[in-house]
């Protein structure tokens, strides 16, 4: 009579599985196209790299990368497949699968419990800030990474071969999530083999390493530097919630102290319990030296000043802290008030993003429907901006929008030499320059009588940033004269 129960509890499983996932994906498709910052951009390139393979985008070229790629790729090849509309669609949700079945795992296997009371908040980082910035590439290697994670957690011997399998895949996509996989395995599999007197080598060498590299990029003057100046406390992961304008900021807060009660009822709770910290100490050390970490690298780095920014980095390290963060929270004895009250914070915030990606969703209609009308190959600049104090100011919204029309010069990918395509001096299609890019995004470009014909797309009316135009550029002008610009205006602070 025992296969009878075993087989129901794998199909309720299943069924789960599919149920969770199915709700997951929803955001993907709730608009025509899914708003997530750089995403625009990689799908424009992506037709980019279709028109270079037809000897159609003069001054453009492909290298090969070994990594930032795999999305890239990916998105290509699904392009070739079923053009572009449905590859972005099919090649942001396998992302967004293996970026919370990894992460579910990942805690399943670092707390010994199928954390199903915590998928509201997967999914909420699932959705976080570096979703939306669109670092695609980066993000489908956290997933990755977190599964190779799960896979060597216990430290058997398939376990450990399937997440070797795993690194080459891993590095193709970011070389950061490489690092947490290297990182966090390396000081899973050592503390499993050390005496509990030399686990104290393993926070005190990790900690030495980190105040080194901060010492090192902080005095070694061929590095650009550029420090994030905030609050301490964002570093804790929980910044990942902060998507959009300030009203994210009650969803971080109340993340932050549902997360902080829960852990002092169960410590609470277990302060009689036998072992209770030595099962959670480690899940408790990765975590704080993930925040020390992050709190002590920079903002944005530049190595060599003819090529772009490394952008964003302790943004971006913040997700590895969320991640060890949410294996903690899965560590703790789980009940029912968790997944009540997470679903609550989760329904606000789901319900926050719907708003503000509707609201990006009609400002591209809108510029669409300028496109539409302009003949292949129309040289355009886009200046268009974030309203209100967010972490991010410009919007690659006409990018895909320009896909079939018009060549955006102002494209920033090919500049940068951190992307497989890349721009010769001179090319009609794109500027090799990353100050020249810099300066068009922003609407501080100065325009050249060699430039034109040219057009500017830009949100032509502060009062609706939804109201997009496009104009003919002279020489001799900035192209963001005209339009809304969030250091022009202020004191607009609100989404429409």
């Amino acid at each position: 009579m025992s296969p009878l129960p075993v087989s129901s509890a794998r199909l309720r499983t299943l069924a789960l599985f599919v149920i969770v996932s199915f709700l997951l994906l929803i955001p993907c498709f709730w608009h025509r196209h899914i708003e997530a910052g750089d995403l625009g951009s990689h799908v424009y390139n992506a037709w980019l790299a279709q028109l270079i393979q037809q000897g159609r985008a003069p001054g453009l070229y492909i290298v090969r990368q070994r990594n930032n790629v795999f999305f890239d790729l990916l998105l290509l090849h699904l392009a070739n497949l079923f053009g572009l509309t449905a590859a972005e669609k099919i090649a942001v949700s396998l992302c967004v699968l293996s970026f919370f079945w990894g992460l579910f795992f990942l805690m399943k296997a670092a707390s010994s419990q199928p954390p199903w009371l915590l998928t509201p908040v997967i999914a909420m980082l699932a959705y976080g800030y570096v979703f939306h910035q669109g670092f695609m590439n980066y993000y489908l290697s956290l997933g990755l990474a977190c599964i190779g994670l799960a896979l060597l957690w216990s430290g058997r011997k398939n376990g450990l071969i399937a997440a070797a399998l795993l690194i080459p895949v891993i590095y193709f996509a970011h070389p950061l999530g490489l690092i947490l996989l290297l990182g966090v395995g390396t000081y899973r599999l050592l503390w499993r083999t050390l005496s509990d007197p030399q686990k104290l080598l393993l926070p005190a060498i990790s900690l030495a390493t980190v105040f080194a590299v901060h010492w090192l990029v902080a005095r070694y003057h061929p590095y650009l530097v550029e420090w994030r100046e905030t609050p301490l406390w964002r570093m804790t992961g929980a910044d990942q919630f902060h998507v959009f304008g300030e009203r994210y900021g009650y969803i971080t807060l109340a993340f932050g102290i549902l997360a902080i009660l829960a852990t002092a009822i169960a410590l609470f709770q277990s302060r009689r319990t036998p072992g209770f910290w030595k099962d959670r100490r480690l899940v408790l050390e990765l975590y704080l030296l993930s925040f020390f970490a992050t709190a002590l690298l920079p903002e944005n780095l530049q190595t060599d000043p003819t090529k772009g920014w490394i952008g964003q980095l302790a943004s971006r390290l913040t997700l590895l802290t969320a991640i060890l963060g949410l294996c903690w929270l899965a560590s703790l004895p789980p009940r029912s008030w968790h997944f009540l009250a997470y679903s609550a914070i989760a329904a606000v915030f789901f319900t926050f993003l719907y708003q503000d990606t509707a609201f990006f969703n009609r400002m591209e209609n809108n510029v669409d429907k300028l496109t539409q009308q302009l003949p292949f190959g129309t040289r355009a600049l886009a200046s268009m901006f974030i309203p209100g104090k967010d972490r991010t100011i410009y919007l690659h919204i006409a990018d895909r929008a320009c896909v079939g029309h018009c060549f955006l010069v102002s494209n920033y990918e090919p500049s940068t030499s951190q992307f497989r395509i890349r721009a010769q001096q001179g090319s009609a299609v794109a500027t090799a320059s990353v100050d020249d890019s810099e300066d068009m995004q922003s609407g501080e470009y100065d325009v050249q009588e060699e430039d034109l014909p040219l057009k500017q797309i830009y949100q032509c009316d502060y009062r609706d940033l939804t109201r997009i135009c496009i104009r003919d550029l002279a020489a001799d002008e900035k192209n963001g004269r005209l339009g809304y610009h969030p250091l022009h205006n202020p004191s607009f602070t609100q989404f429409p």
